[in-house]
């Protein structure tokens, strides 16, 4: 039987592997919160892997959801993650239907995408972004009534800047996720070939996640004092990607644009000031 220590420990030693950008926040967290960021963060990483990796499959997806059902009610199943999520979902009083939108989002994945309009795309940036936002704010801990209708655009942001970078990639792997009528209206047929259209399309969208994120800003202040800081830095980091982005002309397709561990320490060392 896995105890609550090691199943903590085994969440923190799957986000120190995996995480990235998100890790990068959690240590500015006291030890309860970023214990239970990192068994948030564990169980997305697996709801990923079961969506898109060599277990990828419908009948694994339905053994994991029925897996949660029985820990929410308090029986934790085998996997090593599972008592450190129920006790975070205990503590911090995290809605179960958030993490049954975060399975229905991957779940997603297992079939290909084909949106035709932007609300399609914002349902499903919704629950594989958003959700995540709506989740970790509780472990923020907030008061203002006003927080998860900015947590759900942060998400949006966070996951059209993921878009945008990734169109190449996802283009490879036969994923399109630029809704079908973008596409068509700005001449867009491949996005793994550096055209005019494809930068134009690519622009569009990042206006649209820059306006997410400039409504979202305002979210940060309105977190427990613990946790400013924090979330702070998950924004910045995002948005500088974003920007970074826009100022190579969204030219993603060359190379992969990230930002330095250097600068994702110089965005922490700011957020304790600016936070």
């Amino acid at each position: 039987m896995t105890t609550l220590e090691s199943s903590y420990g085994h969440c923190t030693a799957v986000a120190r592997a995996r995480a990235k950008n998100f890790y990068w926040s959690f240590v500015l967290l006291p030890r309860h919160k970023r214990r239970a960021m990192c068994a948030v963060y564990a169980f997305m990483r697996e709801c990923d892997d079961l969506s898109d990796g060599p277990r990828a499959s419908a009948e694994a997806m339905a053994a994991w959801r029925a897996d949660l059902d029985r820990t929410l009610n308090g029986a934790p199943a085998a996997h090593p993650l599972w008592p450190a999520l129920l006790d975070a979902v205990e503590r911090f009083r995290i809605p179960h239907r958030y993490l049954h939108e975060m399975i229905d989002g991957v779940q997603s994945d297992l079939t290909a995408h084909v949106f035709e309009t932007f609300d399609e795309l914002y349902r499903y940036c919704y629950l594989v972004a958003s959700v995540v936002g709506l989740t970790i704010i509780h472990i923020f801990e907030f008061e203002d009534p006003s927080a998860p209708a900015l947590a759900e655009k942060c998400g949006i942001a966070f996951q059209l800047t993921n878009i945008i970078r990734d169109a190449g990639e996802d283009q490879a792997m036969g994923r399109v996720y630029f809704p079908q009528d973008d596409l068509r209206r700005f001449g867009v047929t491949r996005l793994d070939q550096d055209t005019p259209e494809l930068r134009r399309l690519l622009t569009h969208y990042g206006a649209r996640a820059r306006a997410s994120y400039d409504e979202a800003r305002p979210l940060a202040g309105m977190m427990h004092r613990d946790s400013r800081a924090s979330l702070w830095a998950l924004i910045e980091i995002y948005s500088r990607l974003l920007k970074r982005i826009d100022e190579s002309g969204y030219d993603v397709l060359s190379r992969r644009i990230r930002l330095s561990n250097w600068e994702k320490a110089r965005i922490l060392f700011e957020s304790r000031f600016r936070a």
